[in-house]
């Protein structure tokens, strides 16, 4: 079985289909369609994780953010955190759920 999102990332326009499988109990591969150069760079590191080891920590131990740490020139990219939460889901550490941000600039008087 597979699990896949899709991000929709915002500002740079991109799109990105995440794909998280199960390979056995241990481990699960990943794999971040997109045409962010960016982040397909990031599917060496991630093509192979053994999730108990690799995943749930500290988020500076995190393989995903460390790879991204290597590999990404933003920081506010959304597609690390989508991609923590598509193997939680492919793990069934969680359910199927949409996450959605919504950003408003307001004047002076809406605050």
């Amino acid at each position: 079985m597979t699990t896949r999102a899709k991000v929709f990332a915002g500002a740079c326009g991109f799109t990105s289909v995440i794909r998280a499988t199960r390979v056995n109990k241990k481990q699960v591969s990943v794999q971040i369609i997109s045409a962010c150069k960016m982040l397909r760079k990031m599917n060496e590191d991630l093509s192979l994780l053994d999730w108990r080891r690799d995943l749930f920590c500290n988020i500076r131990d995190s393989i995903v953010y460390r790879s991204a740490d290597k590999h990404l020139m933003h920081t506010d990219c959304p597609v690390p955190s989508a991609i923590i939460k598509v193997i939680q889901i492919e793990l069934d550490g969680m359910v199927p759920r949409e996450v959605s941000m919504k950003f408003e600039k307001l004047g002076h008087e809406e605050l």
